[in-house]
């Protein structure tokens, strides 16, 4: 089975297709939280993965969307940015977002927004982190996770007797998957901060049991525009051009 594993989408149609056009055939689409926040198409972003039949889990963005929880969390932009989206989105979107569960399990996958330990909020940035992660995968009966939340692409191993290893998935990096359980994180499609602009997105393949990681343009300067036309903060369009 060829998946298409994306996260952090954040209302960012215009990056979502071009991933879409850029994967090619897939049988799977998953998503790992953020549908929504920060972007100015989240009822069109919503409606595509719906239309892909996309499995996934409830990023904090989407729970804030759908009244899971306080926007009061959120940075001056972001909360500015979720209110927006509380007031723009359509009943359906914010039903579908709120069925979204926090934890899922597909096809010997486990996925999550943040972490397993804290599938909202925790940011998995380095080796300690992903630790406890990596730790718990075998009490959901899994030995490979997948992660977003940081925006950043990444793959952490547990290496037996010599703790955490990690390091960055950059464009074209492939990896196969062994006994050794791992998170694998694809980066952003909608808002990257790993200082590469281009949307990111990873493909696993079941049956090889491997992955790789990809990146590809999008038109950034059109979102930008619908974003200040939407009264979205401007640094989060500026943002989109510098990766960051």
């Amino acid at each position: 089975m060829r998946v298409l594993v994306v996260s952090d989408i954040h209302s960012n149609l215009v990056a979502l297709d071009a991933v879409l056009d850029a994967a090619g055939a897939v049988d799977r689409v998953w998503h790992l939280g953020d549908v929504v926040g920060y972007g100015p198409e989240p009822d069109g972003v919503v409606a595509r993965l719906l239309e892909l039949g996309a499995l996934g889990v409830r990023g904090n963005h989407d729970a804030a969307a759908c009244g899971s929880i306080d926007t009061s969390w959120f940075n001056p932009d972001a909360r500015r940015a979720i209110e927006w989206t509380i007031d723009t989105i359509a009943p359906a979107t914010r039903s579908w977002l709120a069925s979204l569960p926090e934890t899922r399990v597909e096809a010997g996958f486990a996925q999550v927004h943040g972490s397993l330990r804290d599938p909202t909020w925790e940011y998995i940035f380095d080796e300690a982190a992903a630790a406890a992660s990596l730790a718990m995968l075998a009490g959901v009966g899994v030995t490979h996770g997948l992660f977003g939340h940081t925006h950043i692409p990444a793959v952490f191993h547990d290496v037996a007797g010599q703790g955490t290893a990690g390091r960055y998935g950059s464009a074209g990096t492939g990896l196969e998957l062994d006994e050794r359980p791992t998170l694998l994180n694809p980066g952003s499609v909608g808002q990257p901060r790993d200082g590469d602009p281009r949307a990111a997105f990873l493909i696993l393949d079941t049956e090889m049991a491997s992955v790789s990681w990809q990146r590809t343009d999008y038109d950034i300067a059109a979102v930008q525009a619908a974003m200040r036309t939407a009264g979205l903060p401007e640094r989060l369009a500026s943002r989109l051009g510098a990766g960051r």
